[in-house]
């Protein structure tokens, strides 16, 4: 019978992922930023796209 040693140990699952060892993925953060510096640049577009979505919302999802 074959006893478990301690390099057949399950390796520890809090440890970070290889790929992340250099710098941090920030997707999220970058899409907002970049986000707000379109706004900044193109104020009427965003504010066109905002009405738009409202005013689809607010059809599709009427209360009455």
């Amino acid at each position: 019978m074959a006893s478990t040693t301690s390099a057949q140990q399950a390796p520890d699952i809090r440890q970070q992922p290889p790929y992340r060892s250099g710098e941090d993925l920030e997707i999220g953060r970058d899409v907002l930023e970049y986000l707000r510096e379109y706004a900044r640049r193109k104020p009427e577009v965003v504010a066109l796209w905002c009405f738009g979505i409202g005013f689809i919302l607010g059809w599709k999802l009427k209360p009455w």
